[in-house]
């Protein structure tokens, strides 16, 4: 069941059901107050060394311990996980209390993953501070690490009770991190089935600004954009909670390519949202070639890529051996029964399909 309240200045407050699990969902403009998600009980902020001045903002004058690690993807590791787990239990918190996860895509799911094994599960809250983790990593429940080369290798599925996406977090982003999270709203766009969420970003071109580092849209259109894509989203997982069926599959469109792409390049040497980009216009290709992707359809959602200045080359800079690309794709671990599974835009949304080897060299070899 799901619920939407669109209320003062331009708040949203959404409640999804996944798995049997409320998750509710914050879109405001300012942060929340550790005194309010924690109320009389402890918990434990966990946050990098780019989002500590938030984390201690949402402390306030209360004393809540904060678990701190390096920022960025090379930190997205069992030891980080370790050291999470070890910081709770230091601090004393029982199995009712609270992690609080201040950061991007990488403290979401690391800190949701140490609340799933903590005491066989904690609750979980969740502080997205970059648009790629709002409109991705914070809504859903999938939480994990980098293991063995292989992104998100390890992870469970662990909805967050509550999360928080306070648009004064975002004013500080950098160009690129802005780039990033661009890349999954066109991705949900694309499984925008009603067309609302590519119909709101074309209005006066409100990717552009977001991507080239000027004038950010007012707060009224952020948050418009950030609340239609959690309702996609949302809509999508509460139905396939857990990926058993094919809704959820959809959302990995542009990821089969994308995650090969970061473990070839070097995990960390690209933004999660540009190997995103750059895999979906691959999958386009791909869906070109099986007769899935009307011709129109992928030239629209490349000519988009193309115009926010993605990498859409293939082979791609970083990444030319196509050998390896190959054997990593062919280790995702979204195969099922043995066969991968890639996603492709069709008519109105996205469809899943199967290629063979041989075709999905020249795609990715630009041949």
């Amino acid at each position: 069941m799901r619920n939407a309240r669109h209320g003062m200045n331009n708040n949203y407050t959404f409640t999804f059901t996944l798995g049997g699990v409320l998750s509710r969902v914050f879109i405001e403009h300012e942060l929340p107050a550790a005194e309010g998600i924690i109320g009389a009980g402890n918990g434990l902020l966990v946050c990098d060394t780019h989002t500590e001045p938030l984390a201690r903002a949402i402390a306030g004058n209360r004393e809540t311990p904060c678990c701190k690690l390096q920022a960025g993807e090379t930190a997205k590791t069992w030891q980080s996980v370790e050291t999470i787990l070890k910081a709770a239990k230091d601090a004393g918190l029982s199995r009712d209390g609270v992690f609080i996860g201040v950061g991007g895509g990488v403290i979401n799911d690391l800190t949701g993953f140490a609340a799933s094994v903590y005491m066989r599960g904690a609750e979980l809250c969740l502080v997205p501070s970059t648009l790629l983790a709002m409109v991705d990593a914070a809504v859903g429940g999938k939480t994990g690490f980098d293991l063995f080369g292989a992104k998100n290798f390890a992870g469970s599925f662990y909805p967050a009770a509550r999360v928080y996406m306070p648009a004064t977090s975002l004013r500080s982003l950098p160009a690129r991190e802005w780039k990033s999270g661009a890349a999954e709203l066109i991705k949900t766009a694309v499984l925008d089935t009603t067309g609302r969420l590519m119909e709101i970003m074309a209005e006066g071109d409100a990717l552009k600004p977001l991507v080239s580092g000027g004038a950010l849209p007012d707060t009224g259109i952020l948050h418009e954009i950030i609340a239609q894509s959690v309702l996609v989203k949302g809509r999508i997982v509460e139905a396939d909670p857990k990926e058993t069926g094919s809704l959820r599959a959809l959302l990995n469109l542009g990821h089969t390519f994308g995650h090969a792409l970061e473990a070839c390049a070097g995990l960390g040497a690209l933004s999660h949202g540009e190997a995103v980009a750059w895999g979906m216009v691959r999958a386009c290709e791909l869906g070109l070639s099986l007769g899935r992707t009307p011709p129109a359809r992928s030239g629209r959602i490349i000519g988009l890529i193309r115009s926010l200045g993605y990498e859409t080359a293939a082979p791609h800079p970083l990444a030319q051996d196509i050998e390896a690309f190959l054997r990593v794709m062919a280790g995702d671990k979204k195969k099922k029964a043995g066969s991968l599974r890639l996603v492709v835009p069709d008519e109105a949304g996205a469809a899943l399909v199967s290629a063979e080897t041989p075709l999905l060299a020249r795609i990715i070899g630009g041949r």
